[in-house]
């Protein structure tokens, strides 16, 4: 067992965050932490992996396990590039670099014992550097950091002007590069695209360890986990299998619950009435004993739904055929007299009641694209024609456009305005009631904004719905509810989103963004991903890592005995002894150089040599014994 927990608690001021959670993380766990936002899932991963005490209740690591925990919000004020952030992943390797380096002058200084020791100490050092990777850490970096969707120039922005996806990113390449026993997520999909989705769960299928996970991603979920924690109303549960299982699993207990307290509701309706019927009378003994059976009874609570938005239908008004129309589009900007093109589309028409995804890469043009098709930014070429009686509504990633010095009540009335009971019966089917009209827009979390964008956009009742991410930050009942009112709309729906579930749901038709061009696929998510599925790669552990490494070295240990068989039938064993102890001088020589300059790459690699080259000494004494004997 790598982690346990025992009767957790945690407590926020006066308010009691979770209670009671005991939890087990196996060598081989894969585990997804669900539930609504603010049910607790970030504090119990700080709590699991020692960045918050809990109130009540341990936890319990195995020796020397070692943790990598990527936050959902990264540090804003971190030192350094975000190259700096991932590499402090090696930081192992360059201590030892810096050891070699002290090493090899120890050498080259030292003389007889000493000199042996500092030999052996090289040796060791560079058998332990080999098997950390020390020779291959660049390109396994290189990998990673395009995996998680980072280009390599991208690395060099300092921290702190970063965006938050990309210190996101940032942090997700170093935690994976450091080879944890246990790594643990929290939201690692909210600023990966396709590519850089399917790249992760590739991975952490590969990954041979453990891994705990928070995310609304349901395709993910399905993809990653064998096991998922459900975090409700402050206490736990553990269900096995993947998303789709526990929710079959979660609705079967739901159902269980709810039978088992219609029956006790009818058993205590039957035994009160009896006990007001005969507790005055000839049975007044029997009933006065129900009574206190009753009294004693524990009670059943009714299963209890998590509050939820409930948006309901949203009826469109009727378009023609044609809801847009679009003609030699060419996508990009205008600076002075240059042009940046970052996409370009054939001729297409949007059917009025379609339904169309549009897909492709982080900054490929996707956004820029939805503004230009709604008349916020001037195409570089073509146009842009609304069918007749279209009504928009666009809901734009990021949600910029509220106003932030003003509530909640206020942001809404700004849009229509109707009577404030009506507008407040309104705001509470997306979960703003009572107090919450009167909370202030800048104060408002992700996914409140989200909600508050979302009911702006439908009292508008458009029969165009434009939509940009709109399930980012919303948790998975929210979005369930989203897919439910989107499913009834019988307007005509264009969005952007990687959320694979609900593109699933939702798109009849994808536009994919490739190579700067717009590719029209009749077809839903599922038919689309088939026809565009890359080979699966093949997932390498640390182990088959580790495997390789030895292997080339044991490669390299034959090919310096093959190579000391042929110079023994072939050369004069003095001469070539004489020619090797010139040779290991010579880099010694260089070695000192290189010490000097601090350079860690020639160190290294005149250490490997030096090394081989006494190997090739030793090699060639032993045969000019035999042959002398």
């Amino acid at each position: 067992m790598l982690l346990s927990a025992s009767q957790l608690k945690l407590f926020y001021g006066e308010m009691e965050i979770f209670a009671d959670v005991s939890v087990e993380v196996g060598e081989h766990a894969r585990i997804g932490l669900v539930g609504p936002n603010g049910s607790g899932k970030t504090s119990l991963l700080r709590v699991l992996t020692g960045g918050l005490e809990p109130d009540a209740g341990y936890v319990s690591m195995s020796s020397g396990l070692r943790v990598a925990y990527v936050s959902q919000m990264p540090e804003h004020d971190a030192p350094g590039t975000l190259r700096d952030e991932v590499q402090s992943a090696f930081q192992k390797l360059f201590d030892l670099e810096d050891e070699l380096a002290n090493s090899a002058l120890a050498i080259q200084q030292g003389d007889g014992a000493v000199r042996r020791r500092a030999e052996t100490r090289y040796a060791e050092l560079l058998e332990e550097y080999e098997d950390l990777g020390g020779y291959d850490y660049q390109n396994g970096m290189d990998r990673v950091v395009e995996g998680v969707g980072m280009t390599l120039d991208t690395l060099d922005t300092p921290a702190s002007a970063a965006s938050g996806g990309e210190r996101t990113r940032a942090a997700l390449a170093r935690a994976l590069l450091t080879d944890p026993d246990l790594l643990v997520l929290d939201e690692p999909t909210n600023y990966l695209d396709f590519d850089g989705l399917t790249w992760l769960e590739d991975f952490l299928s590969g990954f041979k360890y453990a891994v705990v996970v928070v995310s609304h991603d349901r395709y993910f979920l399905d993809r990653v986990c064998s096991e998922i924690w459900e975090m409700e109303r402050g206490k736990l549960q553990r269900f096995p299998g993947n998303y789709s299982q526990y929710r079959e699993l979660k609705r079967a207990q739901i159902e269980r619950q709810q039978k088992e307290f219609e029956r006790q509701q009818e058993h205590i309706a039957k035994e009160e009435f009896f006990i007001q019927r005969y507790k005055a009378g000839q049975r007044s003994r029997e009933a006065r004993g129900r009574e206190t059976r009753l009294a004693r009874l524990e009670r059943i609570e009714a299963p209890k739904s998590e509050k939820t938005i409930s948006i309901g239908a949203a009826n469109a008004s009727r378009t023609g055929h044609i809801a847009l129309s679009l003609r030699g589009l060419s996508v990009g900007f205008t600076e002075g007299e240059a042009r940046t093109t970052l996409l370009t589309m054939s001729d297409m028409d949007v059917e009025s009641g379609s339904r169309t995804a549009i897909v492709g890469a982080n900054g490929i043009g996707k956004t820029t694209l939805i503004r230009t098709i709604l008349g916020e930014q001037a195409p570089l070429s073509g146009t842009v024609r609304l069918g007749h009686n279209v009504q928009t509504g666009y809901l734009n990633q990021g949600t910029w456009n509220l106003p932030d010095d003003k509530n909640v009540l206020e942001a809404f009335l700004e849009i229509r305005n109707i009577p404030i009971g009506e507008a407040r019966d309104y705001l509470a089917r997306f979960l703003f009631q009572d107090d919450d009209v009167f909370k202030q827009v800048s104060a408002l979390s992700g996914g409140e904004r989200t909600r508050l964008s979302l009911a702006r956009l439908l009292i508008t009742y458009p029969n165009v719905l434009i939509l940009d991410e709109p399930t980012t930050h919303l948790d998975i009942a929210s979005r369930e509810a989203l897919e439910d009112t989107l499913e009834s709309f019988d307007g005509t729906l264009l969005f952007v989103s990687h959320d694979r579930h609900f593109i699933g749901i939702m798109a009849e038709r994808i536009w994919a963004i490739e190579e700067g061009t717009v590719r029209p696929f009749s077809g839903g998510f599922a038919e689309w991903m088939r026809a565009n599925r890359p080979p699966e790669p093949e997932p390498v552990s640390r182990r088959a890592r580790a495997r390789h490494r030895r292997r080339e070295r044991e490669s390299r240990k034959q090919e310096r005995k093959t190579k000391s068989s042929v110079q023994s039938q072939a050369v004069d064993y003095e001469t070539l002894i004489h020619e090797l102890e010139s040779k290991v001088s010579n880099i010694e020589k260089q070695l000192e150089t290189a010490s000097e300059r601090r350079d860690t790459d020639a160190i290294t690699r005149l250490g490997q040599e030096y090394a081989e080259t006494q190997q090739d000494i030793e090699d060639a004494w032993e045969k000019w014994t035999l042959a002398s004997g």
